[in-house]
């Protein structure tokens, strides 16, 4: 048989068996006087193996290991492997159609793809035109994209409908033009580190070099009134923290 007929024999394309060729997942015939490769029975047995494989959703490698026999991996191996991750993708589909639904719940033009948690915290907060919040709201965003944290969201809830929250918001705003060094800044930093519960405190992920560089990342993009304010809230809170770790241990 010719490459074409071989392909249409186990019903894969004649570029599919070369793609195999080149990778050495199937071994070159021997070719004819005219140059054409000749393939067997047991070239076209090999093949539908492979498609039957791959068909199974095994990648190209696990296929390679499955044809090596007894120098690879058995069959039900990686079978059992693929099972296994198959169920992991299912249990995704399931928690990305959950948060769908959550999102098409409310108004699509709104909805914002969050977690659920986050999505309660959001719709939670009052509605209001700080740019402050709008920013604040954002970082949520972002910290949500990169690991999440249902239990960070569930201690901040309370805050979302405190009216000091807002009105520290405002008075954030008013430093959007304000020199590094404007009296406010002490002052409104201590009142936000006063404003968070221990149990926010508590529930900050600390991952180290990588909050480390977020909170570099966000300070960045404040002007530098508001966002001397917020280093000082945060060293604050690191501090609040520190301390009551120690306590913990004694």
């Amino acid at each position: 048989m010719r490459i074409g007929e071989i392909a249409a024999l186990v019903g894969v394309t004649p570029r599919t068996v070369r793609h195999y060729h080149h990778i050495g997942l199937l071994a070159e015939p021997a070719r004819r006087a005219n140059g054409y490769r000749s393939y067997g029975v047991r070239d076209a047995v090999l093949l539908a193996r492979i498609r039957r494989l791959t068909e199974l959703g095994l990648g190209l490698d696990e296929v390679r290991d499955v044809l090596a026999g007894d120098a690879g991996r058995e069959l039900g191996d990686v079978l059992r492997e693929l099972d296994a991750d198959l169920a992991r993708q299912e249990r995704e589909i399931r928690e990305r159609r959950l948060r769908l639904s959550g999102l098409l719940a409310g108004p699509v033009e709104s909805a914002e793809p969050v977690s659920p948690a986050l999505a309660e915290l959001l719709a939670a907060s009052p509605v209001t035109a700080s740019p402050s919040a709008a920013k604040d709201r954002e970082h949520l965003m972002l910290l949500d994209a990169i690991r999440g944290g249902s239990e960070f969201y569930a201690v901040l809830r309370p805050l979302a409908g405190d009216p000091a929250v807002l009105a520290l918001y405002e008075e954030l705003d008013a430093l959007a033009t304000a020199s590094a060094d404007d009296p406010r800044i002490g002052p409104l930093a201590d009142r936000m580190a006063a404003l968070a519960p221990d149990e926010v405190l508590a529930a900050i992920p600390d991952d180290g070099p990588v909050m480390a560089g977020f909170g570099e990342a966000l300070l960045a993009d404040y002007p530098p009134a508001q966002a001397e304010v917020v280093r000082r809230a945060m060293e604050a809170l690191a501090v609040r923290s520190r301390s009551g770790k120690e306590r913990g241990a004694r």
